[in-house]
């Protein structure tokens, strides 16, 4: 396959070579396991059935899951096997199949999930950078996007994830993601079909979360917004000082009033204590082996 479907567009025959992403033309996969640590309505009590792809079209340099995204560690696995590990989850008691970051084998996966009658919602895990065209191919096939919106400046965006069209990217993603799902579906705590936008306040960078949630309620006011306070410094920041710490409480709080002081009230929130390498899952093939 000519692998054009994220915005990167490398027109690369991953059967043969690999594009910016890296990875092959089969899923490579790191880790299926339950997983309790999303939002309370995609985790549950029983766990957030989730599917780690290896690889990435981003370039985050605080990426906590480099080992899998940049290095892609991970194993080959065919569709058919996907499919069983889906239902080794959905045994388990997952309450949704949770596919992380799956950009990079979107279209795959839409000839998978035509195949796979999922009893669970199945939630598209990303960093928002996807291509509208390929979103579209979704359509219907995804009940929950929990998507990030990571930047609303392009230089941050470049600087930090070597995506420098990515707000306007993402923007794009988020509308299609909206139209697509425009109202959340509940049964009893549990998200059936929604959408939730992510952000990831970075330290001194709160005034971009301003400017992300003012963005959020004015375009995408049908969707949850999750403000996440758990950034942990990951890998050599000695290029990028201002990142190279958490977040503190001040900075956090001053996010979390502005939201607060718009009236919206479909908002998540975390404790800072959640900003902790504990949480960073193991990739040890847990579920795929």
């Amino acid at each position: 396959m000519i692998c054009n479907s994220c915005p990167r567009k490398c027109n690369t025959d991953r059967e043969n070579t690999l594009g910016f992403c890296k990875s092959p033309e089969r899923f490579r996969v790191a880790r299926a396991a339950l997983h309790y640590w999303e939002e309370p309505c995609i985790s549950g009590k029983n766990g957030s059935g989730t599917v780690f792809f290896s690889g990435c079209n981003m370039r985050c340099v605080f990426c906590q899951n480099g080992e899998i995204s940049r290095e892609n560690k991970g194993v080959e696995i065919s569709d058919g096997r996907l499919i069983e590990v889906f239902n080794s989850l959905i045994e388990q008691g997952a309450h949704n199949i949770n596919l992380v970051n799956p950009t990079h084998y979107a279209e795959r996966l839409k000839e998978v999930l035509e195949r796979f009658d999922s009893p669970v919602p199945i939630v598209y895990n990303t960093s928002g950078y996807e291509s509208v065209d390929t979103l579209k191919k979704l359509d219907g096939l995804v009940d929950i996007y929990l998507t990030d919106y990571k930047y609303s400046k392009p230089e941050k965006a470049s600087r930090y994830s070597k995506a420098g069209d990515y707000c306007e990217v993402a923007r794009a993603a988020i509308g299609e993601m909206c139209r697509q799902i425009p109202a959340p579906v509940f049964d009893g705590d549990i998200m059936q079909k929604g959408v939730i936008i992510r952000h990831l306040i970075l330290p001194s960078n709160s005034n971009s979360a301003l400017e992300v949630i003012d963005d959020t309620i004015k375009s995408y006011g049908g969707a949850y917004l999750s403000l996440m306070a758990q950034y942990t410094p990951c890998g050599d920041l000695s290029e990028y000082p201002e990142i190279d710490r958490r977040l503190t409480k001040r900075e956090y709080e001053k996010v979390i009033n502005h939201a607060l002081s718009t009236g919206y009230e479909r908002i998540f929130v975390q404790e800072t204590e959640s900003a902790d390498k504990k949480f960073i899952p193991a990739f040890d093939f847990t579920g795929i082996m």
